[in-house]
């Protein structure tokens, strides 16, 4: 029997616990030199996690001990690792865990061998998707997104799947393992771009982006390996890594599988989980948060959230959706109030950002994939944020799911509330923004991910045979306020 309001508050506890801990690292450490150590007290709140009565023991294992084998490998092969290597991190887990599934289910990696199949055999909607992205066609465009949108991974993956002859449960998985769950850290598109801009032709360079995502799925840890050798990563081995990391998660992955934990579940939950462990906690971070404002920015955030989220107990959640809508809504409501004090709203911010990006195509042709993407999460996040704080009845009135929004902690920050101090005194109207463009880089503590991955874990535990990545809706793009790119958006039409 699950007792709703008693895992609402549960899953407020560990959400708020593990925000926390990296936010009092923070604190500690800005300014100084990251060790791997360092995110003790962040592994230490995921070491308190555990199901109650109605949740799934192995779904809760998936996540816990994947937070405890990355950190006691990574602290076993270095004492540190580069800010130009942090953004990996977190895909180190899926490919091993893709491969213990194969080896579990020779006829799931069969259904594996007829997707790389199909990979081939969509060689012209592949190159399609590439072209589009290295030309700018779809805007900004978040490359991993945990929806469809135009230009992810999942979009492409989606529209592959739906013509591969396969079992939908293998589908799902397949798919799953390439969104929420980060199998490699390859974005579609790369190997397309790095043909074309070193003087290849366009077939030439369909034929390798079509290579390389087939060896994303025929061998998943070979593929990573050989990715971070073409990045230049030298923070640690990370063959070392996947292979230790695959012998501590097979019992599990095998345990939560005979449980009935849906593979799709088990390709995702201990993938988004690692992230604060030399990325989030991280020399990178350590470095932002030199800046007064900015940190405090993260901190008032956090409490703005906390604050709401055990506000909203009083009132009681309908369901446990809620409690990651009201989460993730009034961390976006925090920003956009930020925005809305010194005269900018998000379509001004969007319109800025989007504008920026196409001439950053036309400047940098070769750029990543990948370097977009959390502008697009920032944008996101305050398209939703303004219509929360509108006024009703064009906005929320500042209430998400019926519950007001508890902005105290930015109107009794010392700092925010002086921003004169930081600035030019007499016009000091842009502080908070320019802290805030730096966070459009590296937003995830703002919209936040450590929350959302404790939260979804929970909620993956009262229902484990029940796929929940991707997210099959449609998530408002921020950027097709500009760019009207829903056509190209196959949500409607998923696996």
């Amino acid at each position: 029997m699950v007792d709703k309001a008693k895992i609402a508050k549960k899953m407020i506890d560990e959400a708020v616990a593990a925000q926390f801990a990296d936010v009092g690292v923070f604190k500690e450490k800005r300014g100084k030199k990251f060790k791997i150590t360092d995110a003790k007290p962040y592994v230490d709140a995921v070491k308190k996690m555990k199901p109650i009565e109605g949740q799934s023991k192995e779904v809760f294992d998936l996540h816990i001990e994947s937070v405890k084998a990355h950190y006691e490998i990574l602290k076993d092969l270095t004492d540190t690792v580069r800010p130009e290597d942090d953004p990996f991190v977190e895909h180190y887990q899926t490919p091993p865990i893709l491969e213990i599934l194969y080896e579990d289910d020779p006829d799931f990696r069969k259904a594996a061998e007829k997707f790389i199949e199909q990979i081939k055999k969509e060689e012209a909607l592949i190159a399609r998707e590439a072209m589009r992205r290295y030309g700018g066609m779809y805007g900004p465009t978040c490359v991993v997104d945990f929806a469809f949108s135009p230009g992810s991974v999942s979009n492409v993956v989606n529209e592959i799947l739906k013509n591969t002859d396969i079992d939908g449960d293998y589908k799902k998985t397949l798919l799953a393992a390439k969104s929420w769950g980060m199998n490699t850290s390859y974005g579609i598109g790369g190997a397309w771009t790095e043909a074309v801009e070193s003087g290849k032709t366009a077939a030439e360079a369909a034929d390798k982006e079509v290579k390389t995502m087939q060896m994303l799925y025929d061998k998943p840890i070979d593929a990573q390996v050989k990715l971070m050798e073409d990045e230049g990563m030298t923070s640690f081995d990370a063959k070392e890594y996947m292979k230790r990391y695959k012998e501590w998660m097979k019992p599990y992955v095998l345990a939560a599988k005979k449980a009935g934990v849906h593979p799709a579940n088990i390709v995702v939950v201990p993938a988004y989980c690692v992230g604060d462990i030399a990325h989030h906690i991280a020399q990178s971070t350590y470095n932002m948060l030199k800046d007064d404002v900015t940190m405090e920015i993260v901190e008032v955030v956090s409490n703005v959230m906390k604050n709401t989220l055990e506000k909203g107990l009083e009132k009681g959640y309908d369901s446990l959706y809620d409690v990651l809508s009201v989460a993730t809504g009034s961390t976006a409501a925090a920003v956009s109030s930020m925005l809305w004090d010194e005269g900018f709203t998000a379509p001004m911010v969007i319109d800025l950002l989007t504008k920026r990006f196409h001439n950053y195509v036309n400047l940098n042709p070769g750029r990543g994939q990948a370097v977009e993407l959390h502008n697009v999460d920032f944008m996101d996040m305050i398209h939703r944020g303004d219509k929360i704080i509108d006024d009703e009845p064009i906005g929320a009135g500042c209430k998400v799911k019926g519950i007001e929004i508890d902005f105290s902690p930015i109107e009794n920050s010392e700092i925010l509330q002086n921003t004169q101090r930081y600035a030019y005194p007499a016009c000091a109207i842009t502080v908070k923004f320019s802290s805030l463009m730096r966070l459009a880089d590296f937003p995830c503590l703002l919209t936040s991910e450590p929350v959302t991955a404790t939260l979804m874990t929970n909620i993956i535990a009262t229902k484990p045979e029940a796929v929940v990545a991707p997210a099959r809706y449609c998530k408002d793009c921020a950027v097709c306020t500009y760019v009207k790119k829903h056509k190209h958006c196959n949500w409607k039409d998923t696996v």
